[in-house]
């Protein structure tokens, strides 16, 4: 990553004005599970991934050819691995929002945050503090109660992919630390080349046989509302997301933003209840306040400054 500045804080009484659009982020975030739910099938996920990133794909590539020019050979390389591990990431997830529900989904993926820390112990040496183990307990405790809608049962096939969708973002982050040559890399840029990449997997896949529709006639068949799906993911949950972040950062510390972001599980689990017109049953319910409660006391316990 590029040398940071100190970011410059917002006065107190306007303060506001930069969280409100980082915790809209978080909000637009955790409604994309359910809008992802509305628009995909089984048969369908990997020509709804081509379509939703390669609307965004130009307007990143216009945004930032200068700096995409600048880039080096190695951080085109490690960018492009990174991008490989993102396709997996989207498509584990994309098929774990198809066979489980929104809430389920945006809270077992709210995991990575116990589960980063606990692969940067492990990649270290280090031993992870008692309070943290105590939270990353009280996480994986939930997701068992999370996943037992009515009594004790398997877990879904879609609540184990979303559970493998957070390792492999817990993957794609340490990756993103130690691949030294992608550390001083404008964050456009890898943004860009990642999501490339990313794209070129997904229609290598989508023109192999037995992966599904075409994403032609995926997009011949949409309606409005499938329209009005896609492109709320593509513009709202990738372009006004990245742009808000990077936004964000400099004009406030980046433990608020992450602050601000972890609420997206909240958020998953209110607009599949309310909108999605989900259940989670007394033991959903425990399970889901037990993630929300574990993920937010292993931040804190991972990183004692956050606010």
């Amino acid at each position: 990553m590029s040398s940071v500045a100190v970011p410059v804080l917002a006065p107190p009484r306007r303060a506001w004005l930069t969280d409100l659009p980082v915790l809209l982020v978080a909000v637009v975030w955790g409604s994309s599970y359910l809008a992802a739910k509305g628009i995909t099938t089984t048969q369908t996920v990997i020509a709804v991934l081509v379509l939703r990133f390669a609307v965004v794909l130009p307007v990143l590539v216009i945004a930032g050819w200068s700096r995409l020019r600048a880039l080096t050979a190695a951080q085109w390389r490690g960018a492009g691995l990174l991008g490989l591990v993102l396709s997996g990431i989207f498509l584990v997830e994309t098929y774990g929002i198809v066979h489980t529900s929104a809430t389920n989904a945006g809270l077992i993926i709210s995991l990575t945050m116990i589960f980063t820390p606990l692969a940067e112990a492990a990649v270290t040496r280090t031993r992870p503090t008692g309070a943290f183990l105590s939270a990353a307990g009280l996480s994986v405790a939930g997701v068992v109660l999370l996943t037992q809608g009515g009594g004790f049962t398997s877990p879904s096939a879609g609540d184990l992919l979303m559970l493998v969708a957070a390792l492999a973002r817990t993957l794609h982050v340490l990756l993103m630390a130690r691949i030294r040559s992608v550390r001083s890399a404008d964050s456009l840029s890898l943004t860009t080349v990642q999501l490339g990449s990313a794209v070129a997997v997904f229609a290598l896949l989508a023109a192999a046989p037995g992966t599904g529709e075409s994403p032609w006639s995926v997009a011949a068949g949409f309606g409005a509302r499938e329209w009005g799906g896609l492109l709320f993911l593509s513009v709202f949950c990738t372009l006004f997301a990245f742009f808000v972040q990077m936004w964000s950062v400099r004009r406030t510390s980046p433990s608020r933003v992450s602050l601000l972001l972890g609420t997206e599980p909240l958020w998953a689990a209110a607009v599949g209840i309310a909108i999605g017109g989900e259940r989670l049953g007394v033991p959903g319910i425990a399970g889901a306040v037990l993630v929300l409660a574990g993920t937010a006391w292993g931040r804190r316990s991972a990183d004692p400054v956050t606010p």
